[in-house]
C-alpha cells in the first residue's frame, strides 16, 4: 500500500469507532477452504481479538471474488472493506488500536523482518504444497478449492487457480523446488522463529503484536489441517516452544472462558 492510499485509509477509518457488526469474510470452512487462506484468515481474527475487536466470520463461496484485491480475507467495517493482514493492522490502526506502538524503531523494523519471514516462506511452501504437489493438488485442493460449482466451470476455476500459483512459484523461483526442498524451507523458517521466541510467551516478551497473529495463524492452520502427509505438521513438532506458543494464544484468545 503507497503512503498516499495509507493516509487516505487512516483518515476514513479514524472517523468512525470499530462497529459491533464488523464481519469478516472466508471461503466455506468445512469444504471449500484451502490451508493458506484458512491460515490467512486465522491470523486476521487472531489479530483483531487480541485488540479486542469484535467480528463476526461469515463463510461465503464466492469470498475470493468479492474481495477488492481478490486475497482471502476481507473484512467490511463501516462503509469500509479492508483486504489482508497489513492493510488490516493500518486499518485499525488508524481508529486508536495497535499492538506494536510498544515497540521501539529497532524493535518494529524486527517484526517487520520476521512477518516477511513468514510470508516469503510459510504462505509460500504452503501454497506450494497445495498447488504444485500432485498428490495434494488432485486429492485435496481442487476438489476443495471446486466445490461450490458445478461442471464444467469447476474444472475451469480449480486448473485456473492452480495455472496461477505454479505460474507465480516460477515467477519467484520456487517453480524447481523439489518437495522436501521446501519442507526445509519450512523447517529453515521455523527454527528462525524458534530462535527468536525464546523462552518468551511472545516474540516481543510479554504482550503480542501483529508478529505473533501472523506466526499462530500459519503454525497452528498447518498443525490441525488435513494434507496427504504429515510432513509440514513435523517440522513445526520439532520446535516445542513454538507448539507452547500456538497452544497459549489459543487458550488465551480462542477458548470460550465461560464454559
Amino acid at each position: 500500500m503507497s503512503l498516499a492510499a495509507e493516509a487516505f485509509v487512516s483518515q476514513i477509518a479514524a472517523a468512525e469507532p470499530w462497529p459491533e457488526n464488523a464481519t469478516l469474510y472466508q471461503p466455506l470452512k468445512e469444504d471449500q477452504i484451502l490451508l493458506s487462506d484458512c491460515a490467512s484468515s486465522l491470523a486476521v481474527q487472531a489479530y483483531l481479538r487480541m485488540c479486542g475487536l469484535p467480528v463476526q466470520v461469515v463463510c461465503r463461496a464466492n469470498a475470493e471474488y468479492m474481495s477488492p484485491s481478490g486475497k482471502i480475507p476481507f473484512i467490511h467495517v463501516g462503509n469500509q472493506v479492508v483486504s489482508e493482514l497489513g492493510p488490516i493492522v493500518q486499518f485499525t490502526k488508524a481508529k486508536g488500536h495497535s499492538l506494536s506502538d510498544g515497540l521501539d524503531d529497532v524493535q518494529r523494523a524486527e517484526m517487520k523482518a520476521y512477518m516477511e519471514l513468514v510470508n516469503n516462506m510459510l504462505l509460500t511452501a504452503e501454497l506450494y504444497v497445495q498447488w504444485c504437489d500432485g498428490a495434494t493438488a488432485a486429492e485435496i485442493s481442487r476438489p476443495r478449492y471446486s466445490s461450490p460449482y458445478s461442471w464444467p466451470l469447476s474444472y475451469i476455476l480449480a486448473y485456473q487457480k492452480q495455472w496461477e500459483v505454479r505460474r507465480k512459484m516460477n515467477a519467484i523461483g520456487w517453480g524447481g523446488k523439489t518437495l522436501e526442498q521446501v519442507y526445509e524451507d519450512v523447517s529453515q523458517c521455523c527454527q528462525a522463529l524458534s530462535q527468536r521466541l525464546g523462552t518468551q510467551p511472545y516474540f516481543f516478551n510479554k504482550q503480542p503484536t501483529e508478529l505473533d497473529a501472523l506466526v499462530f495463524g500459519h503454525l497452528f492452520t498447518i498443525l490441525t489441517t488435513r494434507l496427504t502427509n504429515t510432513e509440514l505438521a513435523e517440522r513445526i513438532k520439532s520446535c516445542s516452544n513454538l507448539l507452547s506458543f500456538c497452544r497459549r494464544i489459543e487458550q488465551t484468545y480462542f477458548e470460550d472462558k465461560s464454559s
